[in-house]
């Protein structure tokens, strides 16, 4: 006996569902194609490369539309169903239309006792808007986000998916100041945040190149194992049996 599991949009996840055209023109379809065969290339298996197939749509588009969903099952022999499935379940593909600066405030647990709720009302009232809704111009989507593994420097805002660290309502609404001037903020532990798409493409493989995001650890995820060594405590050895 088999169980299907229907899984439905999260209460603050986008509402409307996917829409745009239902196929590509002819000559983005050819360029996207090309593209494409460099990423599956990556995979034993093509069905492997859906979810960077599925950041080239978004690339494209800006969302998942119904025009990416058939790209990226005719690329991989996959249904129209099967795709979306997979892009309705993961968060970091969009369901509607995005602003080039995706702005997500963290209010998980510790971000939420550090300051997270604050900070997310602070930015809907600079905004002028609610969580889910992007800004008349195009450039900010604001997103109520959940954990997003960044306990340590919590209380988290996030652009483009690039951290930003220790945030306090006062700070996240003067990096809104600083996009909505035009200027692309540097990420706390990454690099120069590019624009919603570009960093689609990024996710998909196709980066141009130059720096990149991440780095070493910082001192407040190191915390844990400094404490550890100060007190001479260390794992115990493994045995043979459970190696």
């Amino acid at each position: 006996m088999s169980i299907d599991l229907v899984l439905g949009p999260r209460p603050d996840e986008p509402g409307p569902p996917i829409g745009g055209l239902t196929r590509y023109p002819a000559e983005v379809e050819q360029r996207l194609a090309a593209e494409a065969a460099t990423i599956i290339t990556r995979y034993p298996q093509a069905r492997s490369a859906l979810l960077p197939l599925l950041h080239l749509a978004q690339a494209e588009d800006g969302y998942i539309t119904s025009a990416g969903i058939a790209f990226c099952a005719s690329q991989l022999d996959l249904t129209d169903a099967e795709v979306a499935a997979v892009a309705t379940f993961y968060s970091m593909y969009r369901r509607t239309p995005t602003g080039e600066y995706l702005v997500g405030v963290c209010t998980n647990t510790l971000c939420a006792v550090m300051g997270g709720d604050a900070i997310l009302n602070s930015l809907e009232n600079e905004l002028g808007l609610h969580a889910g809704d992007t800004t008349a111009d195009g450039r900010i989507t604001l997103e109520h986000i959940e954990c997003n593994a960044a306990c340590d420097y919590a209380p988290v805002v996030m652009v483009n998916w690039e951290f930003f660290d220790n945030q306090t309502p006062s700070t996240a609404r003067q990096l809104i100041d600083q996009i909505r001037a035009g200027e692309s903020p540097h990420a706390t532990r990454g690099t120069q945040v590019c624009g919603f798409r570009d960093t689609a493409r990024t996710l998909a493989g196709l980066a141009k190149g130059g720096e990149s995001g991440g780095g070493a650890p910082g001192q407040a995820t190191l915390a844990g194992l400094r404490v550890a060594r100060e007190l001479g405590m260390s794992a115990p050895p493994v045995s043979e049996s459970e190696g």
